[in-house]
């Protein structure tokens, strides 16, 4: 077992603290790596206090990783020491379930394993990025491809990928009017993404303040959903809303900006339920769909993607020392656009 150095939540009201952690030994079809980076995502403050259901602790955070491989087990083929990787939100799935075998290990039908705070297939409890090293099966670790650095790389596993897997599933592209609700860690990338994927790019924000920050990335318009008259101008304009907030939304209203056809789709979550009038749906074709991150493959297209525009999240790199500071941040949405830790602090 290999000792690592790590930040850790003790209970839901506690702030994370410097610890040590135990790695499992390198099995055949492990990889050891080295984290570099570790970008904190909205849902590591959710599961460090419990939002989302009771945690075990101590719990590791982070599922944003990006490293180097530093061993591999004697029946890994893939990857070799040196190499550039990343690691996001899944570790392990049965591989078995129709969902795994179509590489949508995400939609796994006997629940995939996270990459901290859940039970693994040998009874060992997931522990996450915020932490020197990791030891993960091959099957769940992908390329991080040159052009790209480390640090803002990280948020495309998790943040990337939440994004860039609805974008392809409903065609944004060429022709197609996207629009994106919410220009935080989530909206950032897909305003970058849609934009490199060709589509016409509009942001629906509560207020303008970041509006040349929208411009900056790749958006074509941007509107402050705060006016009613914006609702009324963007009328069944889009083809797909892409909603990265997890706050409760008026969805009738924001339904009623889709084209005939159009699709709405979730990526935030919000804490509380949702509802709709199911004739803002039926009377125009409309459909209101979820999208929760991606498989294995689809992430490592991403990444191959993002390497071809040249697209990295636009992140903040902080020392481990400043976590609890930043997840205030987070809440007080005071980050342009993504914390990042730079694990060598951990030291």
């Amino acid at each position: 077992m290999l000792t690592v150095n790590a930040y850790a939540a003790t209970a839901a009201t506690e702030p994370l603290t410097p610890t040590t952690i135990e790695r499992r030994d390198v099995g055949p079809h492990d990889v050891l790596i080295e984290i570099k980076y570790c970008g904190i995502c909205h849902s590591d403050i959710h599961h460090a206090r419990s939002e989302w259901g009771e945690q075990t602790y101590p719990i590791v955070p982070g599922h944003e990783i990006a490293g180097i491989v530093t061993e591999v087990g004697s029946e890994v083929t893939k990857y070799a020491v040196g190499d550039r990787v990343g690691v996001g939100c899944m570790v392990n799935s049965c591989r078995e379930c129709e969902p795994c075998r179509k590489g949508e290990e995400q939609y796994c039908l006997k629940g995939n394993t996270l990459t901290y705070g859940s039970t693994d297939r040998d009874g060992t409890l997931t522990q996450g990025g915020y932490s020197t090293h990791v030891v993960v099966n091959d099957d769940f670790v992908v390329n991080i491809p040159e052009g790209i650095g480390l640090d803002e790389a990280a948020p495309l596993l998790c943040a990337g990928i939440t994004t860039y897997s609805p974008l392809r599933r409903f065609g944004a592209g060429p022709g197609k009017k996207v629009a994106v609700v919410g220009l935080g860690g989530l909206g950032h990338m897909a305003v970058k993404l849609a934009h490199a994927m060709g589509a016409e790019v509009t942001v629906l924000s509560q207020s303008l303040k970041k509006m040349d920050d929208g411009l900056r990335l790749g958006a074509d318009h941007y509107h402050a959903t705060s006016d009613p008259a914006t609702f009324e101008q963007l009328a069944g304009m889009f083809d797909l809303i892409v909603n990265t907030v997890s706050a409760k939304l008026d969805l009738d209203t924001y339904l009623g900006l889709l084209a005939v056809n159009g699709t709405m789709v979730n990526v935030g979550a919000p804490a509380e339920p949702l509802s709709l009038n199911v004739f803002s749906l039926i009377m125009q074709g409309r459909s209101y769909a979820g999208s929760l991150i991606g498989g294995i493959p689809a992430t490592q297209e991403m990444l191959d993607f993002c390497a071809e525009h040249g697209i990295g999240s636009e992140i903040e790199v902080i020392p481990a020392d400043k976590i609890n500071e930043a997840y205030e941040r987070v809440l007080a949405s005071d980050v342009r656009y993504r914390f990042v830790i730079d694990t060598s602090t951990l030291a």
